[in-house]
């Protein structure tokens, strides 16, 4: 897909990799939709970038996804592509692991995706085209003690996503799912547990993290391309980035 012109949806876009989406997609030509809680960051991103629209959104409710979605058609005209980029980690042995707090990351990283994609795949289909872009995390390609819920919760949105990309082969839409390695975020800060151990973690791994404007170029290369993934994982743990 062309992101010249395109209309994109990016959940998550008040910091971190989402913001760099965002950024990136409107540097490209994209007329940008925001979705995030922090409404006041996304409205300051809005304002920078221009042809863009901010909505507060906490996309673990419906109603909310609704109403982002009919704000992006209502200004736009349509969506082109969705960026499921929000999430949240948590960082506990398995015995550790509070019940609640298990469902929260799973209901912010499993769930909502799947109720974005269902807010979006009816125009999509309409328009015979678009690109959704899930972004899973690399940790699921190993077993690292302390990530069960997080890995558990992403190593279920790739699944959910390869699916989604099967089902919707003939249709124009193209799913997509890529596999970031550890970014320079705010995303140890919010994890929901296990802040101190994450860190330490982080740090064993990647003393130099990437920026999330790598993660954001690799999204929208996978935009581009229609690609089934991507991954920024480096080789020694599993993947196929070389830098």
């Amino acid at each position: 897909m062309d992101i010249n012109g395109a209309v994109v949806l990016v959940t998550g876009a008040s910091s971190g990799i989402g913001a760099a989406t965002a950024r990136a997609a409107s540097q490209a030509g994209a007329q940008v939709v925001l979705a995030a809680r922090r409404e006041e960051r996304i409205r300051k991103l809005a304002d920078e970038l221009g042809d863009a629209v901010a909505v507060r959104c906490d996309v673990t409710d419906p109603e909310q996804v609704e109403v982002a979605v009919r704000t992006a058609t209502d200004a736009f005209g349509r969506i082109d592509v969705l960026v499921n980029n929000a999430g949240q980690g948590l960082h506990a042995p398995i015995d550790e692991i509070d019940p609640d707090d298990f469902r929260a990351v799973l209901d912010l990283n499993l769930v909502a995706p799947l109720i974005t994609m269902r807010a979006v795949i009816p125009i999509m289909r309409k328009q015979a085209a678009g690109s959704i872009v899930n972004v899973s995390s690399g940790i699921t390609f190993g077993a690292l003690p302390g990530s069960g819920a997080y890995a558990g919760s992403k190593a279920g949105l790739s699944k959910l996503s390869a699916v989604a990309r099967a089902e919707l082969a003939d249709t124009g839409i193209a799913v997509s799912t890529l596999y970031p390695f550890i970014t320079a975020t705010e995303f140890v800060d919010s994890i929901r547990a296990g802040n101190e151990a994450a860190s330490d973690l982080e740090s064993s791994h990647a003393p130099q993290p990437q920026t999330p404007d790598q993660v954001a170029e690799a999204i929208l290369d996978l935009v581009r391309t229609g690609a089934e993934q991507a991954d920024l994982v480096p080789e020694r743990f599993g993947g196929s980035f070389k830098g």
